[in-house]
């Protein structure tokens, strides 16, 4: 058995996906269980668990997730967008490889969850 996550391997082409960005840095790609009618998920190539474990030198890499997101938001010709980064099980990270949701295409109440 891999020790790779799902992500990691979907980033390796291990396994499909409904890719709909990729450069150096991360990959972008449709989520198999949307909960909007957009539901993309941007994942750095650059395997890491958690947020609280980022290091000063990662700065960048999130500001590009964000950048990348806001991208995708344009290209799916959404108006308003909700983006979710997730940091431990108790607030529903289920795969441990920080990715960005890029939510849209419905209106959304607030506060989450």
């Amino acid at each position: 058995m891999s020790d790779k996550t799902i992500f990691a391997r979907i980033i390796d082409r291990e396994l499909p996906a409904d890719i709909v960005y990729e450069d150096d840095r991360c990959l972008a790609f449709r989520d198999i269980a949307p909960v909007a009618p957009t539901h993309v998920l941007v994942v750095p190539k650059e395997p890491l668990d958690k947020i609280e474990n980022m290091t000063e030198s990662m700065e960048g890499l999130v500001g590009h997730l964000v950048f990348v997101a806001s991208q995708i938001a344009k290209q799916e010709g959404l108006t308003g967008f909700r983006l979710v980064m997730n940091n431990g099980a108790e607030v529903g990270q289920s795969v441990f490889h920080i990715h960005l949701h890029v939510l849209g295409g419905r209106s959304m109440s607030w506060p989450p969850g």
